[in-house]
């Protein structure tokens, strides 16, 4: 974002330039000066420069004023982050949003979740983001998250002069604003919303997040469900490892890989107690074979071409982008006749400076809505990119199941992970094997499947007719 700035003493000469080149003189008769004469032009210019001069010790006033605000942890103006509302000028929390604010750090500290992961997850369990200011989305995005991440607020912390004004280069009257690596922390008199604990946890994730760690053994295994398997206590997804140990005549090792749950979440107030590690060998083979049943179906392939290459409708979210946009050039107008009118303001008024702050403070106000919908435009900008890459992520998922009996099989335990990664959500488990030899309770796919005759993108061994079907799978692999 730009904002022009001219100087007050090179605007008035320009100006005056340009009504001398049409053959008008300035003429102040109360206070002599006559822009026709060398005097005048010369006095001209020295008032100019004089309000010019004020003008900037006014700006620097004003700035200090708000440092020192920052320094007391008070709150420097501007709409309140996501999570407070403003009571006479002071955050407190809201708790309507604040419950979401919660959610993004605690899935950040305590899951494999990335930024987008988590922005999803709260989209498809019906988390709305209340509507704030001009934004007019209620669903989150990628860009949110990592603002409410990168936020100090939101640990009780006030940062001030994260971004600044700064000149571009090269040009003579072109400003842009830019976010600084170092600026001013001070503890807040408001109330945090999450630990410091939790921040700083939350802060370390962050910098680790793209770190890599080399395979050392088994190079070739991957755990194939891992994230996707849900414990069936505590929900939370079951990790793959291994029980290595070496063989009698110490020339190798003897691999044991199974899923178990990590205990991190909390069941009656108590970290969860599910024990059982379940074979990976055995959960991934009767997820295979579900889907290999699945795809057998002779009514699947006629189904699942028509579902292919169908155009989607974007035409709601293009249009939302357009009003956005629309939205942006307005603000961005008024901004610029706004920093006209401060430069215009006559230095002489006795209420010169108290029209400067007020207009200074309708421009920060400008600059919030304009960040905010260019926040909100990033974030319908995502919607439809997610749109369009869903669809071609289902169209390519659906033309491997045509073909899934002759490649999977074929197939390495990476490229194993990252397709069911890309076509199932969610498996669940019962607690124990049943007696009937059934373990798998209930799969979710990410997209619809054709089973009985119906389009399902999900299915229950709670179902009777689910059962009849493939509950069998569970006898062969036990």
């Amino acid at each position: 974002m730009r904002r022009r700035q001219t100087g007050i003493s090179a605007d008035v000469l320009n100006s005056l330039q340009r009504m001398q080149d049409f053959g008008v003189n300035l003429i102040c008769v109360e206070d002599g000066i006559d822009s026709s004469k060398d005097s005048g032009k010369l006095m001209i210019s020295v008032l100019s420069a004089v309000a010019e001069i004020e003008r900037e010790n006014i700006l620097v006033q004003t700035m200090e004023g708000r440092k020192q605000k920052a320094r007391e942890g008070k709150w420097n103006g501007g709409f309140a982050p996501y999570g407070y509302k403003l009571v006479n000028g002071e955050l407190q929390i809201a708790e309507d949003e604040a419950e979401v604010i919660r959610l993004i750090f605690d899935k950040l500290i305590h899951t494999n979740m990335g930024m987008s992961a988590i922005a999803s997850w709260l989209n498809q369990h019906g988390y709305k983001k209340k509507k704030r200011q001009n934004n007019t989305l209620d669903a989150f995005a990628t860009s949110f998250i990592k603002g409410v991440l990168d936020n100090p607020i939101y640990c009780g912390e006030l940062a001030f002069g994260r971004r600044k004004n700064e000149k571009v280069p090269g040009t003579r009257n072109e400003y842009r604003i830019v976010k600084q690596e170092e600026y001013m922390l001070n503890d807040g008199i408001h109330e945090g919303i999450i630990s410091e604990e939790d921040w700083e946890l939350a802060h370390q994730k962050r910098q680790k997040t793209g770190v890599s760690y080399e395979k050392t053994h088994s190079l070739d295994h991957e755990h194939i469900l891992s994230g996707i398997l849900k414990c069936p206590l505590c929900g939370s997804g079951m990790y793959g490892n291994v029980n290595r140990k070496k063989r009698k005549d110490g020339t190798a090792y003897k691999e044991y890989f199974y899923y178990a749950c990590k205990h991190r979440r909390l069941v009656d107030g108590h970290n969860c107690s599910y024990r059982k590690q379940w074979s990976e060998d055995k959960v991934n083979d009767a997820v295979e074979e579900v889907i290999r049943k699945l795809v057998q179906n002779p009514k699947f392939e006629e189904a699942i071409i028509k579902k292919i290459g169908v155009r989607i409708d974007t035409s709601e979210v293009e249009k939302e982008i357009e009003e956005l946009e629309k939205q942006h050039r307005q603000l961005t107008g008024a901004k610029n006749r706004l920093g006209q009118q401060m430069d215009s303001l006559d230095i002489t008024d006795r209420f010169y400076e108290k029209k400067y702050q007020d207009m200074e403070t309708r421009l920060y106000r400008l600059y919030d809505e304009i960040e905010g919908v260019e926040n909100s435009i990033s974030e319908v900008k995502n919607r439809l990119l997610n749109i369009k890459q869903k669809k071609i992520s289902e169209d390519n998922v659906y033309q491997f199941l045509l073909y899934f009996d002759k490649l999977y099989d074929k197939f390495t335990d990476l490229e194993k992970k990252e397709f069911l990664s890309s076509f199932v959500e969610q498996v669940d488990i019962y607690v124990q094997e049943q007696p009937d030899g059934r373990f798998l309770k209930h799969i979710k796919f990410r997209f619809p499947v054709y089973f009985n005759d119906a389009e399902t993108e999900e299915l229950s061994w709670d179902n009777e007719s689910t059962v009849e079907v493939v509950c069998c799978l569970h006898r062969v692999n036990s």
